[in-house]
């Protein structure tokens, strides 16, 4: 019995493991819930029909703890998908993208240069795999992105035409599988981190450029030259916030580093969505589309991402500023006024984005007007031109 118990432990991390929301007394359902287990070892997916047979010769389903780094069965060619998504599959087919199968070979090598390193594995795979979700997530209005509607098709076995967003969904991990590897080998870089310092000036600190050394070469590594500017202008994203953390880092040498200046710290907000997560929100609008989420049913796509877009944006300006502060008292000067301009740039457009969304679901202007505290003619006259060089941030008073 205690040999079989010690089995059991090491098979289920959750084994022992407490909760108060778990049935106690003898009689009770057994104390290794996947949930527990799920936080404490990492997402749980099937394992591989294929694999079970050949070692235990039935073909019983399996589910085990398996990171989002061990999801490909080298030998048969498959991806592994996660297990409480509430869905159908159990695998995707990667015969027809022999691409991601390399990319798990690949990674055994990300991980010894994170090791040597000193960086934690799991935490650039997660800062990498957010990076490329985002990314993901923009794709469908980037007409020059080629390689992951192929990819997808593949995965899909041709029949994404049949349920295109349910797909885009159970499909994002594998089809985006490589690019993850190849961004967290470029993120451990130190020729890549280099680069970051140089395009911010260095020890005479300048506003980052859309056409940054950094973002131009991670667009060749991924072999898409045309993501640089678009990387690069996606502000208060995980891989701006990344590049402040390095430009801090370096600046901050002879003071104590604080929390914003690790490298490989993930934002809460900047953790991408898991399957199950998404595919709950994907039902419930499909149910019920406007009720609860009148926001998302009636604003495009596109224009919350310009608001979100802006208003983070902003953020990571404004952040930047703590390692800008020091130097000579008229360049901290210039760039504390040219990145606080900047900010209030975004924060502009992000109320003119805001607005004009409001209005197109119906609301009146002098409503929307009274939100924003504009006068509602000059709100009126904003959105008419948005070109307008008169700022609406002045009549925030």
């Amino acid at each position: 019995m205690r040999r079989r118990t010690g089995r059991l432990a090491r098979a289920l991390p959750s084994w022992g493991q407490e909760d108060a929301k778990l049935p106690t007394g003898q009689d009770a359902a057994p104390a290794a819930a996947w949930r527990i287990g799920g936080a404490l070892a990492g997402p749980v997916a099937f394992g591989c029909r294929l694999c079970t047979v050949r070692r235990t010769g039935t073909a019983a389903q399996v589910v085990r703890y398996a990171l989002r780094w061990e999801r490909v069965c080298v030998r048969h060619g498959r991806w592994l998908l996660d297990a409480d998504a509430d869905q159908p599959l159990e695998h995707l087919d990667l015969r027809g993208v022999p691409e991601v199968i390399t990319a798990q070979r690949q990674w055994a090598r990300v991980v010894r240069r994170a090791v040597r390193a000193g960086a934690a594995p799991e935490r650039v795979f997660a800062l990498a795999h957010a990076v490329v979700a985002r990314w993901w997530e923009q794709a469908p209005g980037w007409e020059q992105e080629t390689i992951w509607p192929r990819r997808l098709d593949h995965l899909a076995g041709g029949n994404t035409v049949a349920d295109l967003g349910w797909w885009q969904i159970v499909g994002r991990d594998a089809a985006v599988f490589p690019e993850i590897v190849a961004v967290a080998g470029a993120l451990l870089d130190p020729a890549m981190a280099e680069l970051v310092w140089v395009d911010s000036g260095g020890l005479r600190p300048r506003p980052l450029s859309v056409d940054g050394m950094f973002c131009r070469r991670l667009g060749e590594r991924l072999g898409r030259e045309w993501l640089g500017p678009l990387a690069a202008t996606d502000y208060g994203s995980p891989l701006t916030s990344w590049m402040g953390a390095v430009i801090r880092l370096r600046r901050s040498k002879g003071r104590t580093a604080g929390h914003d200046d690790d490298v490989w710290w993930l934002r809460q907000e900047h953790q991408p969505a898991t399957i199950a997560g998404r595919l709950r929100v994907a039902g419930r609008e499909k149910k019920a589309p406007g009720s609860g989420r009148t926001w998302r049913a009636a604003v495009s796509a596109e224009q919350r991402m310009l608001i979100t877009r802006a208003i983070e944006g902003a953020e990571e300006q404004l952040i930047q500023l703590r390692g800008a502060q020091y130097g000579k008292t008229a360049e901290v000067a210039q760039q504390l006024l040219s990145t606080l301009g900047h900010a209030a740039t975004l924060i502009d457009k992000a109320v003119r984005e805001g607005a004009a969304a409001a209005l197109s679901v119906g609301m009146a202007l002098e409503e929307v007007a009274h939100w924003a505290r504009l006068p509602a003619e000059v709100l009126a006259d904003v959105l008419v031109d948005d070109d307008d060089e008169q700022s609406v941030a002045q009549w925030w008073m």
